[in-house]
């Protein structure tokens, strides 16, 4: 039977930018450590109540998907009674974008809140299976900003821990983002994906020492000095080194010929960073302000008019996901 009907909880949590792996060698013994960040557009947001049966309504596209993350957390905790979870806005899936994360994690902190279990973003993170390589997705949820994770051991042990956070930065708060997206096909998943790093030679050692030093001795200190030519730079090493790497399992060094050619007309503008988020499709630039940025999208819409573009300009979010209980429509402490 159904606990108390009047309780609901909201969760709203954003998607993230996967901006490049810093060591996919291994050598030391940890590999997929990754540099992401969290935005705050697009978002997901989804509301939670006790039921008599496990329903999902809202966004049609990801009902499926949510129900069998809602049933399995059901079953997996021994709780009782089912959930209705309505979902009123959802990141586009396979875009890069770290939607199945988000939305696995927000199933989990609504189920915990909803029954009062007490776990934490790692407890919700390994019953739903996250964080098997890159770390940057629960950390976004969890912080927000500019995280740094030491990926996984190599080769990884036990499923029974997440990348380890190492090091969280506030992005500046006037820096925008612009999002390229194409919506004529999804970026490497699942089954894809897991192939594709089985079937990659092994990265060089060299390179992956390189990248790290990009990573500690540019990207860290630009991002306290607010230096965006700096923590470009940092992030074309990454794009470069890593896109290419990539290149035989998604057909060049952007996944998208499209967005790719966007990619190359705003290095050839001189832009600072860019570059494909996780497996792509998704592109993305960093503008020093909202003018620059709208500016350049002016600018970018009257050069590429091919409606399988599309476009969204937005900030980094600071704060990870945010999560309301409330009991009869009155919002209470968490």
């Amino acid at each position: 039977m159904p606990q108390d009907l009047n309780i609901a909880v909201k969760v709203s949590t954003a998607a993230r930018l996967h901006m490049g792996f810093f060591d996919l060698h291994g050598g030391l013994g940890r590999k997929f450590g990754s540099i992401g960040l969290s935005l705050s557009a697009p978002k997901l947001e989804l509301c939670m109540k006790h039921s008599e049966a496990l329903l999902v309504t809202g966004v049609p596209s990801v009902q499926k998907r949510a129900h069998a993350i809602a049933a399995q957390l059901l079953k997996k905790l021994s709780l009782p009674g089912n959930v209705h979870l309505s979902i009123g806005q959802h990141i586009p899936e396979h875009a890069g974008l770290g939607s199945g994360t988000q939305l696995a994690l927000s199933i989990g902190a609504a189920i915990n809140q909803l029954y009062g279990l007490n776990l934490n973003v790692a407890e919700i993170a390994l019953l739903t299976n996250r964080g098997n390589r890159s770390g940057i997705g629960i950390a976004a949820f969890e912080h927000g900003g500019v995280l740094i994770d030491g990926g996984r051991t190599a080769p990884a042990k036990a499923n029974n821990t997440i990348p380890p956070l190492l090091a969280r930065y506030d992005f500046p708060e006037h820096w925008r983002i612009l999002l390229i997206l194409d919506t004529t096909q999804p970026g490497i998943h699942g089954h894809e994906e897991l192939k594709a790093f089985d079937q990659l030679p092994e990265f060089s050692e060299s390179v992956a020492a390189q990248l790290c030093r990009h990573v500690l001795m540019q990207a860290m200190p630009a991002l306290i000095e607010q230096d965006l030519p700096a923590f470009g730079r940092s992030i074309q090493a990454l794009q470069a080194h890593v896109g290419d790497y990539f290149a035989p399992a998604q057909g060049g060094r952007y996944a998208s010929k499209r967005v790719g050619q966007v990619l190359k007309h705003l290095e050839h503008l001189g832009i600072d960073c860019f570059g494909q988020s996780s497996w792509g499709p998704t592109g993305f630039a960093v503008f020093e302000s909202a003018d620059e940025a709208n500016q350049n999208l002016v600018e970018l819409k009257a050069t590429f008019t091919d409606n399988a573009l599309n476009w969204m300009i937005c900030s980094a979010s600071n704060q990870g996901a945010n999560i309301e209980r409330t009991v009869n429509d009155q919002l209470v402490a968490i």
